[in-house]
């Protein structure tokens, strides 16, 4: 079960939000801390509002933000830091499988069916980032 959110700014962006959006981005939200959880080296998450947006931060990780933009309504994302070497390991392990923008998202449409298997690896390499980032594909 995950966690309720204690945090009254992180529950005030994801009430900004249109309500099939919500529901999209409190599934990532679930996947993320389920993932956290069930992984070796990732540590407890920190979860709290950064660039607007509902963030969480692992102590040996690269933060991992979960967003929506008015400018694209019917679009949620999940964020990395785009000078990691992340979204370019995503790109080369997953082509096919995400669309991505730039080197610091994964981009979904509120109607695509998310890979989950495929997104909960993305997030591990993200929650453990710092321990992975000397390796050749961040260890995959």
């Amino acid at each position: 079960m995950t966690p309720a959110i204690r945090d009254p700014e992180v529950a005030a962006a994801f009430d900004r939000c249109p309500p099939g959006i919500r529901s999209k981005l409190l599934f990532l939200r679930a996947l993320i801390l389920e993932t956290a959880a069930e992984t070796d080296g990732a540590g407890p998450v920190e979860e709290a509002v950064r660039w607007g947006e509902p963030s969480y931060i692992a102590k040996h990780g690269s933060t991992v933000r979960i967003g929506w933009k008015k400018s694209q309504p019917d679009r949620y994302a999940l964020y990395f830091h785009c000078r990691t070497r992340l979204v370019p390991t995503f790109r080369e392990v997953h082509a096919g499988r995400f669309s991505f923008e730039g080197n610091r998202a994964i981009v979904f449409a509120e109607r695509d069916e998310v890979p989950v298997d495929a997104l909960r690896q993305c997030i591990v390499l993200a929650l453990t980032y710092h321990r992975r980032k000397h390796l050749p594909l961040l260890g995959l």
